[in-house]
């Protein structure tokens, strides 16, 4: 063999065996991947096993509080209305027109209430008085209680009204409330003194204070009328002259007597939602204090007499616990009191023949102590024996 052929051959043995240590490197790389993976596989599933029983021994999350409750009133009796408004006076059950309101609507249509005396500590989320509490849901404004109310208990003052006698009554109630009752605030908050001494108002008790009657009506001055006035102002009314205002007053009332005329209500026998609101008030000038001066109340009893009959007629039949309620200020005299049952007064014989048995009992005690203190009584010195003389 020649050297070439030698050198020819040689080159092709060192690939066999360059081959077969590659596989076999391929082969330990691939041992050493598997065992790799095996191990990896191994402790994730010791990881997860692990978290798994963590998951296991940590206790559970406490369960969420449940919700505040969104009403005052938590004990409350299923389909009774709870009223909210502000605390009675000496002459009036509410110095509030939309108060007074929503309490005469609730009695003319039959439904069953109670008033909440909170002592003006709460208002609605609107922060307005008054507002109710139905079945454990809050309602606010006065129009809107009436509207959802009605509809709760399928009733309808005006439901007999044609559609030209609703606008009417919407428009009559626009004007008192959004129009009228701004000069009614005009005049309170300009004489804040008047309103306390026109309405009887007591502040310690329609607070539920005791600070000094001095110090609350500073107060009741300086933030009731500040309040007061700014509010006026924004509706347009506080920029006119007293006089100016007093005639628009008059004129809104005039309005209203002309309405009514020499009807028992506005629209017949039977009243209505507007003669609600009416009624509520003229209630507000007719019981001013007569020692007060108000020119409006002054032009109703002279100018208006019918408003005032009309006043007095629903009065009478819907409120006759008018002077109850003023003179106790008890926010509840609708509701019948729990009879406390008296016991019957015994007879004055039995109890002058009790008295003797107690005597003639007494008298033999005292002899039966008298006798057993005789026996255990020692013997005297005149009893013991003479001493042997010697």
């Amino acid at each position: 063999m020649s050297n070439d052929e030698k050198t020819t051959v040689a080159p092709v043995d060192d690939q066999q065996v360059n081959n077969k240590e590659v596989e076999e490197k391929h082969l330990i790389e691939e041992q050493a991947k598997n065992t790799e993976a095996n191990i990896d596989n191994g402790k994730t599933q010791q990881v997860e096993a692990t978290t798994d029983a963590v998951k296991e021994a940590t206790p559970s999350a406490p369960a969420p509080k449940p919700p505040k409750p969104a009403v005052h009133k938590v004990d409350f009796e299923k389909n009774v209305v709870y009223l909210y408004q502000f605390s009675r006076t000496k002459n009036i059950p509410s110095p509030s027109p939309f108060c007074l309101k929503v309490e005469t609507w609730l009695r003319m249509a039959g439904i069953k209430y109670e008033n909440v005396d909170h002592k003006m500590k709460f208002r609605s989320t609107k922060g307005q008085l008054p507002f109710v509490e139905f079945n454990g849901v809050e309602i606010a404004d006065s129009a809107v209680i009436i509207k959802e109310l009605g509809g709760s208990f399928n009733t309808d003052m005006d439901a007999h009204l044609t559609s030209e006698q609703r606008n009417v009554v919407h428009a009559t109630i626009t004007m008192l409330e959004n129009h009228y009752h701004w000069i009614d605030v005009w005049w309170r908050t300009k004489n804040p003194d008047a309103m306390l001494q026109g309405y009887k108002i007591d502040l310690q008790h329609m607070v539920g204070s005791k600070l000094p009657m001095g110090l609350l009506k500073f107060y009741y001055r300086f933030s009731f009328r500040r309040r007061g006035m700014k509010k006026v102002r924004a509706t347009g009314i506080g920029v006119h002259s007293p006089e100016e205002i007093i005639k628009m007053g008059k004129d809104d009332l005039k309005v209203l007597a002309d309405m009514l005329g020499d009807k028992t209500f506005f629209f017949g026998d039977e009243p209505t939602t507007l003669d609600v609101v009416v009624f509520a008030n003229v209630a507000q000038l007719v019981v001013v204090d007569k020692e007060i001066a108000h020119p409006l109340r002054d032009w109703i009893l002279e100018e208006g007499k019918n408003l005032v009959q009309h006043f007095e007629k629903i009065k009478e039949k819907y409120y006759p616990d008018w002077q109850e309620m003023c003179d106790t200020l008890d926010m509840n005299t609708h509701i019948p009191k729990p009879v406390v049952e008296e016991k019957e007064p015994e007879k004055t014989e039995q109890k002058e023949e009790d008295k003797k048995e107690e005597d003639k009992e007494k008298v033999e005690d005292e002899k039966e102590k008298e006798k057993e203190a005789d026996e255990k009584t020692p013997a005297t010195e005149t009893d013991e024996k003479p001493k042997e003389t010697k």
